[in-house]
């Protein structure tokens, strides 16, 4: 079972429920550090892991903030875009284009790096490019919910990728660095079938096989 915690009305952040705590995704904006703790507070269980799809401004923008109240939680993130953390733009061999969007850092060290078919906790690492070079999903086999960070959105209700415009939150494009790797990430997702999808950005969607294809169908 998860938790949403909306900020500022269009970020969500992720409160995932485990034997030994929470697995927070993701960390929203600046600011938000107390408004996930109290949450927590609220369900009677610590964070004990804080697991980042990737290093934009709007999910690791209260990181530091959180690990200064949260010193023994783990920090997770994808050895590629560790780097993006770190402030470092550069781009491995094969890679192409400007990387995007808010890309502010932090100063937290993740304790662990993971990648694609590694666990946290009871989620699945999902790796999933585009929107950054490493874009990670988190699927959860236990309820069938995929967190799929910025390769889709849901905003007004209606699913879309991030890799083509959507007036109802064109941000996503806007930040998204690779839209035909993006479009690949949006498929590997539809392919497992999720019982509901939970995005960086709008509600929580469930069985979103049709919103999925469709938002597909017009990015590619």
């Amino acid at each position: 079972m998860s938790h949403r915690i909306q900020r500022r009305a269009f970020v969500n952040v992720y409160l995932v429920e485990e034997d030994d705590g929470l697995t927070l995704v993701d960390t929203s904006l600046p600011g938000g550090a107390q408004t996930i703790v109290a949450a927590a507070d609220g369900l009677g269980k610590p964070i004990t892991r804080i697991a980042l799809t990737h290093a934009h401004g709007d999910h690791i923008g209260s990181l530091d903030a959180l690990r200064g109240q949260l010193p023994d939680a783990e920090v997770l993130i994808s050895a590629r875009d560790v780097r993006l953390l770190k402030k470092d733009l550069s781009l491995d061999e094969g890679e192409e284009g400007k990387i995007k969007g808010l890309l502010p850092g932090a100063k937290t060290e993740p304790t662990r790096l993971v990648s694609d078919g590694d666990t946290i906790g009871s989620l699945q690492v999902v790796g999933s490019p585009g929107h950054t070079p490493g874009h990670l999903a988190f699927y959860d086999p236990r309820d069938g919910t995929l967190y799929c960070g910025d390769v889709y959105t849901s905003w007004g209700g209606v699913i879309a990728t991030s890799a083509a415009f959507n007036w109802r939150f064109p941000l996503a494009l806007g930040g998204t660095w690779n839209r035909p790797l993006d479009v690949e990430s949006a498929r590997k997702l539809r392919a497992m079938d999720p019982k509901a999808l939970a995005p960086g950005h709008g509600k929580v969607i469930e069985n979103p096989g049709a919103g999925m294809d469709n938002a597909i169908a017009k990015a590619s």
